[in-house]
């Protein structure tokens, strides 16, 4: 009796982790086939927004602070339309990724040169970015 309750219990356990095996294996294959394109950019691009607002909070807004984050966000914002193929047709959608630039243009055309300055371009940068949002983000 002993050994047959020893034997359900290996079998059970057994099937324990080939049960949890091929749930990873599938989780990955699902995870493997999602675009985190779109994610990326995003979070890249919040990540340097993020950096400005550390920087003026630490009051570190020379121009050498600032304008690699500016660059950056200049740089990503044309990957927008591509990382969004499913809004690419959307004027609406390409009319805000170009005001984003055009907010990031003139902050990389005139760089802002203190905190107030640095605050200014985040507003402009930030109500460009929640416009969109408004009407795009699910």
């Amino acid at each position: 009796m002993a050994s047959s309750a020893s034997r359900y219990l290996f079998l059970f356990l057994i099937g324990l982790v080939i049960g949890i095996v091929a749930t990873v294996v599938s989780m990955r294959a699902i995870d493997a086939r999602t675009d985190h394109f779109p994610a990326s950019v995003m979070d890249v691009m919040a990540w340097h927004m993020g950096q400005l607002k550390k920087n003026t909070e630490q009051n570190r807004c020379a121009a050498t602070d600032t304008l690699p984050h500016l660059q950056a966000l200049r740089a990503m914002a044309n990957d927008i339309e591509p990382a969004f193929p499913d809004l690419h047709d959307d004027q609406r959608f390409g009319q805000h990724a170009s005001n984003l630039r055009g907010s990031l243009d003139a902050a990389l055309a005139s760089p802002p040169l203190n905190c107030r300055g640095v605050g200014t371009t985040l507003g402009k940068i930030d109500d460009s970015c929640q416009a969109c949002h408004r009407e795009f983000r699910d």
